[in-house]
């Protein structure tokens, strides 16, 4: 097939799909829904300033360098850190792999790099790229609701070791970890072994005191906190070396070559600043329209399974259930046509036909995680909104199993 052809595909596809009588977006796990505020700040920036380069001394470059100093100043009085800790990249998956490599380009002695089983893939996959270098990959293994095992972190840290890096709060299964009891652990044992979190799950979510959580690096997304894509961040402690993964010309960054962009910038810091105004309601809101959603299911729909802790162990806004007897992909495309977008198992992972490596980290079954469902609630919806899912998923469900190979008792 020519590439040329795929619009012509796509096109029919969407034609075929039609179209419903009303949606309701739960995939913000891949992508998603933008506070308005952060949009309208985005084209402001553009209006004022946003095409200049921070770092040339026109005008137009002095605009931009102060919208980026003004949006780090409130980014980092959030997080609790210096502005100058503040390193911004375009995504957190490349906050991830600068942390990750970025610090391994230092290393001379340690070279064991230790992770929790239930880590995103931009956290593996960039430790695992190491290994040819020389470098060891330890994965801890978790409970059957992904926390981590303390006493088995604790039997890998050694002398070694270079860096620990464990998520506050899993992509998948929402499940909210120890970070205090896991960064003494670490530092207790040897204060020289680096504490990385991938926190783009957490941020704005659950309260994340950066100079009070004792980690060396932090990782965060934009699109996480429903501001737009193309803006990420990594926390760097004073005093951590790291050293670039890209090289080019610099702008204020020196650790990450190119020039900013400042508008997703501004549309990132924007949303922060949005979740803080309103951090008595946010969690709470998205927290009762996830149990609303979780025990609307699980009571209408027999033969599913909640992935995860539930309640206050749990993100406020994460829902990942299995549908026995049920193939994941399948109910995802069925509630597509009733306007409910959802994500079947590991977002990195949708378009290969593996299950969730976190699943299989919490001992579900392939057939388990392969009818995983994984759905996320935002202060953008209403209870409305979840009880409209509620009358699509009993239907949906009844007719992908009807079809579908797996039967109950076969």
């Amino acid at each position: 097939m020519k590439y040329s052809d795929v619009s012509q595909d796509i096109r029919a596809l969407l034609q075929s799909h039609g179209v419903p009588e009303k949606e309701v977006y739960l995939d913000s796990e891949n992508s998603g829904l933008v506070f308005p505020q952060a949009l309208d700040a985005m084209q402001a920036s553009y209006r004022a300033g946003g095409i200049g380069h921070p770092s040339i001394t026109h005008r137009k470059g002095w605009e931009a360098y102060e919208t980026l100093y003004t949006s780090t100043l409130g980014l980092a009085k959030t997080l609790h850190c210096d502005p100058g800790e503040i390193a911004y990249t375009h995504s957190g998956t490349e906050a991830n792999n600068l942390a990750i490599t970025g610090l391994a380009l230092t290393a001379t002695t340690r070279k064991k790099i230790v992770l929790s089983a239930v880590e995103h893939l931009s956290v593996v996959f960039p430790a695992e790229q190491l290994m040819p270098q020389g470098f060891r990959v330890v994965k801890i293994p978790v409970d059957a609701e992904g926390f981590v095992n303390l006493d088995a972190l604790a039997a890998h840290l050694d002398r070694e070791t270079l860096l620990v890096s464990i998520a506050p709060v899993n992509h998948e299964i929402g499940t909210i970890q120890d970070t205090r009891a896991i960064v003494d652990l670490v530092k207790d044992t040897d204060a020289g072994i680096r504490v990385h979190f991938d926190a783009c799950d957490a941020f704005c979510k659950i309260p994340l005191d950066l100079e009070g959580s004792g980690a060396d690096l932090a990782s965060f997304s934009s699109h996480k906190v429903y501001g737009p894509k193309g803006a990420g961040a990594l926390y760097v402690r004073e005093g951590v070396e790291l050293k670039p993964v890209l090289h080019g010309q610099l702008s204020t960054q020196k650790l990450w070559p190119g020039v900013e962009n400042i508008p997703a910038i501004v549309g990132f810091t924007t949303a922060v600043s949005l979740h803080q105004d309103h951090a008595d309601a946010y969690p709470g809101h998205m927290a009762r329209l996830r149990d609303r959603l979780i025990n609307g299911i699980r009571e209408t729909i027999d033969d599913t399974l909640l992935n995860g802790p539930p309640g206050l162990k749990r993100s406020p806004d994460n829902a990942n259930i299995s549908f026995l007897y049920c193939e994941g992909e399948a109910l995802m495309i069925e509630m597509s046509l009733k306007g409910v977008y959802v994500s079947s198992g590991s977002a990195c992972t949708s378009r290969v036909l593996e299950p969730s490596h976190v699943l299989l980290a919490i001992h579900r079954k392939y057939e388990e995680a392969h009818g995983s469902i994984l759905m996320k609630t935002t202060p953008f919806h209403t209870q409305e909104d979840i009880d409209y899912v509620l009358r699509c998923f009993p239907e949906a469900v009844r007719r992908i199993r009807s079809l579908g190979p797996f039967k109950k008792g076969g």
